[in-house]
């Protein structure tokens, strides 16, 4: 057994699902993770969608290229549980690219798996699509009326359309037709037969890297899914860039129009995994400590234990903790083998959608004041369960809880799955009354102009969650803005 199908052997029988805290919280759309030019194309490419499977649990696929023909495989589920040994030798050649998704555009549905997979006049093409276009809609009906049908739902599949019906020359000038008609947020990685493609919208809204690993090219969402096949990191693919890796190596390109940076910064907040490093290359666990120690240094409050809601808190906590000298401990502790579904009990059992995933250690908050970090507070909904469990039978004496984000008050159009506008508990609640509803004793949130000290160049990220000033605007938002004003 070599040592990429001994990884792969050790990963299916040890490694579980990643799953999200709750439905309280933000998804990311997907995670995208391609190969150029190593014997083990889709071995690999299932190893990087394993490390990439916080940023979908609904569904993955891979296709590969063996130089004449295009394979995919691809089904509803976790990545460990889709491809087995069987499935990945379906999966031949040296070029391959993979696809986790969580839906944003497009139901829940075997027809919106990606990679999305068609012929066409120039032969075969594959694409893995991360983001979501905000002009989609519009885009589609244009299509349609032409005489496009389309096999899906989602807003991943407009590009497959323009790509095959635009009149430019070859396939490279076809992309770069296709992307400069779409509006929002892609990171792209586009496979044909003999070669791998990877463009990236001119915001950047999205993390995409690029690296080495035995010869091969490697194009990933995440570093850390660099780091578990030993890849190298190179560099980072830019804002309206396109990628080309084939037989001559690699050839970058950069025909779209260039717009400003906005770079989504709830990669930083809560998308990304900790040990990974995005957007030019910023370690993400380094910066939500900076978060923390930030949050502590703006509101400090007399506490007896720190405590993260795990695992997105964990490095805001340590960071709250180190800065403000008070004791950091895990005094929730989460249960990591919970299934994406369960019988729940009668309602006699309280708070069981959460107690289900997080436990309090009661010997170590009884009687104590507990400052309680959290990445963000969404609904709300979550909070106050958190809370009221800390305090219950007496455990707690004091509940102060932090967020290492601003208020969320608008939803985000650029590939994460949030709540419309009046589902946000802080677009039409005061900070006071987000307390009082979530039962703590105090409740502070990191300002926007704190959260920017941290991060480098802060004029080149989205913030548009938090201040409303969205980089691109689409007729969703002015809806939902409208329907806001109007019931206040």
């Amino acid at each position: 057994m070599n040592s990429i199908k001994r990884l792969i052997h050790n990963h299916q029988l040890f490694n579980k699902p990643y799953l999200s805290l709750s439905a309280d919280k933000f998804h990311d759309e997907c995670g995208v993770f391609g190969v150029y030019g190593h014997r083990e194309a889709s071995n690999l490419t299932y190893l990087g969608l394993h490390a990439l499977q916080h940023r979908g649990q609904e569904s993955a696929g891979i296709c590969s290229s063996d130089g004449r023909q295009v394979h995919i495989e691809k089904s509803m589920g976790l990545v460990t549980d889709i491809f087995s040994e069987k499935r990945l030798k379906r999966l031949p050649g040296e070029i391959a690219i993979g696809h986790n998704r969580y839906s944003t555009a497009g139901s829940s549905s075997l027809k919106n798996v990606q990679p999305l997979m068609v012929n066409f006049s120039l032969g075969s093409l594959a694409i893995a699509h991360n983001g979501n276009l905000v002009n989609a809609l519009e885009l589609r009906t244009a299509l349609e009326s032409k005489g496009a049908i389309f096999q899906s739902s989602s807003d991943s599949e407009v590009f497959v359309h323009l790509i095959a019906s635009s009149k430019a020359g070859g396939l490279y000038e076809r992309i770069i037709d296709a992307a400069r008609m779409v509006s929002g947020a892609f990171s792209l990685l586009i496979m044909t037969e003999n070669e791998l493609i990877a463009v990236r919208d001119t915001y950047g809204f999205r993390p995409l890297s690029i690296g080495r690993y035995d010869g091969a090219y490697i194009v990933a969402s995440e570093t850390c899914a660099l780091d578990l096949i030993g890849a190298k990191y190179v560099r980072d693919v830019e804002p309206g860039e396109m990628v080309i890796i084939n037989e001559n190596g690699i050839t970058s390109m950069k025909p779209m129009p260039a717009t400003r940076q906005a770079s989504c910064i709830f990669e930083f907040i809560y998308f990304s995994r900790p040990d990974s490093n995005i957007f030019g290359n910023i370690n993400v666990d380094a910066v939500r400590k900076e978060f923390g120690r930030q949050l502590a240094r703006e509101y400090p409050v007399e506490a007896d234990v720190v405590i993260p809601v795990p695992d997105s808190g964990v490095p805001a906590a340590l960071g709250y903790a180190q800065e403000s000298g008070i004791p950091f401990d895990f005094g929730l502790i989460r249960n990591h083998y919970v299934g994406r579904t369960f019988i729940e009990p009668q309602q006699s059992i309280r708070h069981f959608g959460v107690k289900i995933k997080l436990n309090p250690v009661r010997q170590l908050l009884e009687g104590k004041r507990v400052l309680v970090v959290d990445d963000s507070i969404v609904r709300g909904t979550t909070s106050k369960k958190i809370v009221k469990m800390i305090r219950e039978g007496g455990m707690a004496k004091e509940v102060h809880l932090r967020i290492s984000s601003p208020p969320t008050i608008g939803p985000c159009f650029y590939g994460i799955d949030t709540p419309s506008r009046k589902e946000l508990i802080a677009s039409t609640h005061s900070v006071d009354e987000i307390r009082k509803y979530i039962t703590a004793d105090t409740l502070q949130y990191l300002s926007i102009e704190g959260l920017l000290k941290v991060v480098p160049d802060s004029e080149r990220f989205c913030t548009a969650c938090f201040d409303d000033n969205y980089p691109v605007l689409n007729h969703q938002e002015k809806i939902e803005q409208m329907e806001l004003f109007s019931a206040l």
